[in-house]
């Protein structure tokens, strides 16, 4: 059954909207990571993008943004500041972060303070 939607319950009825926010706060309690919103992941991966070099038009293009430029205000700050930060936080796999234990943040600290104010 094609209804459209990304996301569909087994028998393929929409899901409530709220379903994958709950959801996801569930899964990160269950794995002992710090609370963040589903949204943050959005902002998360750009910020991530772009401390990889990933140029700031594919960036809009990803997050899907109109406007370049409401992409380049939102993450211009984040770049410089940022980049070289998330890029040594980031681990190389989910296996190996893991394997150490990480619990810490996805981001960096700066990072979620940029994001705390979006």
């Amino acid at each position: 059954m094609d209804s459209g939607c990304v996301f569909t319950a087994e028998n393929g009825a929409p899901l409530r909207e709220e379903y994958l926010s709950e959801h996801f706060v569930t899964l990160m309690k269950a794995a002992g990571l710090p609370p963040i919103r589903f949204h943050d992941l959005r902002h998360c991966a750009a910020t991530l993008m772009l401390a990889a070099g990933v140029d700031m038009k594919v960036v809009q293009e990803s997050l899907g943004h109109a406007r370049y430029a409401f992409t380049a205000d939102v993450y211009a700050s984040v770049v410089p500041e940022v980049a070289a930060e998330v890029a040594e936080a980031t681990p190389r796999s989910p296996q190996e972060a893991l394997h150490d234990g990480l619990k810490e943040e996805m981001c960096s600290q700066r990072a979620h303070a940029v994001l705390q104010g979006h």
